[in-house]
């Protein structure tokens, strides 16, 4: 069984970091794109950055120059580094997965949980 978790969400002041990590376990061949997604409060989910198996990023207008996504295949895991957090930043975050090739078949369009992120003075 596959399965996305994400970590490293929590309460950071205006101007701080934090750093997400979605981990992917199972028996796992290969992730095509993975990204990071977001939802505020009454908004819809929206892409916040994306990275290709070999590494060719995009990023919301809203966190270029402040967040910087990242992953290592051999872990099965990707990274979002996110710096200079504004108030706005503020909801829960989510891990995709667009195409995982596991040993007993694949999966299309998969989610982690998510994990909040809490942006506050």
């Amino acid at each position: 069984q596959v399965q996305l978790v994400e970590s490293g969400g929590g309460l950071v002041q205006p101007g701080g970091s934090l750093r997400l990590s979605c981990a992917a376990s199972g028996s796992i061949i290969s992730i095509n794109t993975r990204g990071w997604y977001r939802q505020a409060p009454g908004k819809e989910r929206e892409l916040v950055a994306a990275i290709t198996r070999g590494g060719s990023t995009n990023y919301a207008d809203s966190v270029k120059g402040r967040f910087t996504i990242s992953r290592d295949n051999a872990k099965n895991t990707v990274y979002l580094q996110m710096n200079s957090l504004k108030p706005e930043d503020t909801a829960v975050y989510y891990c995709h997965a667009d195409f995982i090739v596991h040993t007993q078949g694949y999966e299309r369009d998969y989610w982690g949980q998510g994990t909040q992120v809490t942006v506050s003075s």
